[in-house]
């Protein structure tokens, strides 16, 4: 499949005054073919955020949710290190049902406490316990932390 793909892109022949834009995209950046590295004369490397870009996401994924009054953005930001932008949704979704289930579990148990139901505000302990359940998409791990910086270098050098 690789042949044919740089076969036709090979082919690829446009009138002097036209142009053709190739644009693609992929999360193994690092496991592209020279050849195909080669083909493409620019490069950018979008990396995971770091923890001021992960608040900002936060912060706007969370705008709508009732927190509580002394929730830290900059504390969960800081223990979501290695979380992509769609790792942290996929994490706000799940905790923002947090709350959901108490209350189904409570109701099923006939423990409804009073007539009024309303959810609780979210805390930095839902993200906690939801951090175990929810997968990351982007396996990053300190063990791995000698083959990031060897990805990195062989990215520059394709740069």
């Amino acid at each position: 499949m690789r042949n044919e793909f740089m076969a036709a892109w090979d082919g690829l022949r446009s009138k002097e005054n036209q142009r053709i834009l190739i644009l693609g995209a992929t999360n193994r950046p690092f496991d592209l073919d020279d050849a195909v590295i080669w083909r493409l004369p620019r490069r950018i490397l979008v990396d995971l955020p770091d923890a001021k870009n992960r608040m900002k996401i936060l912060k706007i994924l969370l705008a709508k949710e009732n927190l509580k009054s002394d929730f830290r953005f900059d504390e969960l930001a800081n223990a979501m290190e290695g979380y992509s932008g769609s790792d942290l949704k996929n994490l706000c979704i799940a905790v923002a049902y947090r709350p959901v289930h108490e209350l189904l579990e409570q109701e099923s148990k006939g423990d409804t406490g009073s007539t009024k139901t309303s959810l609780r505000a979210l805390k930095l302990d839902d993200f906690v316990q939801a951090k175990a359940k929810v997968l990351v998409c982007c396996f990053r791990c300190d063990e791995h932390e000698g083959a990031k910086k060897m990805e990195r270098a062989v990215w520059r050098r394709w740069q």
